[in-house]
């Protein structure tokens, strides 16, 4: 078990980066452009597969979809046979093996940047879902690296909570870290905050649609895929390891505390 003091260093060091996370980069100020005009030059096509992908959302916070993985790839990774070993694994373990998912999938959804980036507007519209898709895949694998199982509706809420804090602004990142503190301890009261799920997409839109466009360029679309999708998927997965390591450590040290 690691010591305590160096769970609360670990511990400092996540608060630190959500502190950071509160900042307003370049980037985001350039994503608030007047939505409408954003609405027209999104091409239809594209505002067709958000819809459609909106609507898969809703079924994966339900009943999991098509998007839920298997536990078995992982659990191998972190040399466990189940899921209620992983709490008792070392958090170094955890980390290494978080850090080899995310390299992986950053890589993988560069390339499929790249290549969707070739067709412009017609292969745009399947990058989206599929890129998103794989966000979901892989913020679902970071849980279970640290012991939560994604299969359980709770679970699946926070997932969805961390791609909507990956994609939101400096306004809305404040309101979900409020939401997900609560998460260890007041479990209910967060699911019944979660009446603005549907933002997911809508802000995934007005803070990467934009960006997106450039994608639609036929060839020029390979660099710009490329980059965008690098970007958005280092911005979820980091999202995913820290808020979920958080959750692990926090119930690390509360087996330090005195029974009461």
């Amino acid at each position: 078990m690691e010591a305590k003091l160096q769970l609360q260093e670990e511990l400092k060091r996540i608060n630190q980066w959500e502190h950071s996370q509160k900042d307003l980069w370049f980037w985001e100020k350039l994503g608030r452009l007047p939505f409408q005009v954003l609405d027209k030059l999104t091409p239809k096509m594209v505002h067709r597969k958000l819809g459609q992908w909106l609507d898969e959302l809703g079924s994966y916070i339900q009943n999991g979809g098509k998007y839920l993985v298997k536990k078995e790839n992982i659990l191998e990774r972190l040399g466990v046979t189940s899921l209620e070993e992983v709490p008792h694994l070392p958090l170094e373990t955890m980390d290494r093996v978080c850090d080899e998912l995310i390299e992986a999938r950053v890589t993988f959804a560069q390339l499929q940047g790249a290549a969707t980036g070739i067709g412009g507007a017609l292969t745009l519209a399947v990058d989206i879902p599929t890129l998103l898709g794989l966000a979901l895949k892989t913020l679902q694998e970071i849980a279970i690296i640290y012991g939560y199982d994604p299969n359980e509706k709770q679970e699946r809420v926070f997932v969805v909570k961390c791609l909507q804090f990956a994609a939101a602004d400096i306004v809305g990142k404040k309101a979900i870290l409020e939401e997900l503190t609560s998460f260890t301890g007041q479990r209910e009261r967060v699911f019944s905050e979660l009446q603005g799920w549907r933002e997911v997409m809508m802000t995934f839109r007005d803070q990467y649609g934009w960006k997106k466009l450039f994608q639609a360029v036929p060839i020029i679309g390979v660099l710009f895929g490329s980059l965008f999708n690098k970007s958005f998927m280092e911005d979820i997965a980091e999202t995913g390891k820290m808020l979920y390591r958080k959750r692990r450590m926090i119930e690390k040290l509360k087996q330090w505390e005195p029974d009461v």
